[in-house]
Order: C-alpha cells, then structure tokens, then sequence
C-alpha cells in the first residue's frame, strides 16, 4: 500500500447473506465492475445508525428487498483492504477498505419483488447460487472475507 494511504481509516460496514427457501445465496453484479464478479449486498455505515438497521437499508437500498427474516448477526468482523489502484478513487479517497459485521437473513418474499433498477443502481445482474460457490466469483480482493462468511453460514445451516 502507497504511504499516502497506510494512516487512512477502515470504514464500517455490513453485509447480508439472503438466503432463499432452497439456502441459496443472493449474489449481484456490480456496475462499476462488470466483469464476472458477483457480490453479496453490503455498504457503509451511516453516523449514528446501528449495524443491524444498515443492514436492512442497505439490502434495501441496492436490492429493493424488504421481506427478510434475520436468522444470526455473524460472530466475527471481518476486514478487507482495496487493491493500490482503487485506493484513493473509492470512498472519495477517505479510506482503505472496510470493517464488516454480516447478517444472515433468510429471504420470505416471492423474486418478482427483488428490484436492482433503484434510485441509484449498484448491479447490473442479480442470481441465487450455492454457499460453495460465493468464493468461485467474489472479486479477489474479498476473497478471504467470504471465506469466512461461507465457513460461517455453513454453520449454521447445517
């Protein structure tokens, strides 16, 4: 990491697992990146609001998705630092990467209300895949954030 950005802060945030009926995983595709990564919903944390309600307003907020049930707040928090050439280009440049706290929630709603065209669009494509495939198309630089997450939700589930 360039020394300009070593002192800068990790930013909080959170991201959900949705799981459907069948355990499988909502994945999205994100805008900014189109090639063939796919991301589990996550995003900061806004002053004074708790990890849980980011949580439910995130997944909103990207995914339109209101019907959610939460089975387990993950025990852990996990961190990811962004590659040399996003550093100073995301975030506006105020910091390095993120602190996550991940939700587990189970989705209780029908696809049709799932909705990635939002007021301000993050995906391009959306699916639901197996919790052994997360690690297969997540971008490289939250591979071992998801290696986590996936050992977790496998945990739990079974």
């Amino acid at each position: 990491m360039e020394n300009k950005f070593k002192d800068l802060p990790l930013r909080d945030g959170v991201g959900i697992i949705v799981l459907n009926k069948d355990n499988k995983v909502f994945v999205a595709k994100r805008i900014d990146n189109p090639k063939n990564f796919w991301q589990m919903p996550q995003g900061g944390v806004d002053v004074g609001e708790n990890f849980l309600a980011a949580a439910y307003r995130e997944l909103e907020e990207e995914t339109s998705i209101k019907n959610v049930k939460l089975i387990k707040e993950i025990d852990v928090v996990t961190t990811y630092l962004l590659p040399k050439h996003l550093l100073g280009i995301i975030w506006k440049g105020k910091y390095k990467g993120q602190k996550q706290k991940w939700f587990l929630m189970r989705f209780i709603g029908s696809d049709n209300e799932i909705n990635i065209k939002t007021n301000k669009p993050e995906f391009l494509d959306w699916k639901w895949i197996d919790l052994e495939m997360i690690t297969d198309v997540v971008v490289d630089f939250k591979l071992e954030v998801y290696k986590i997450i996936q050992k977790k939700v496998k945990n739990i589930i079974n």
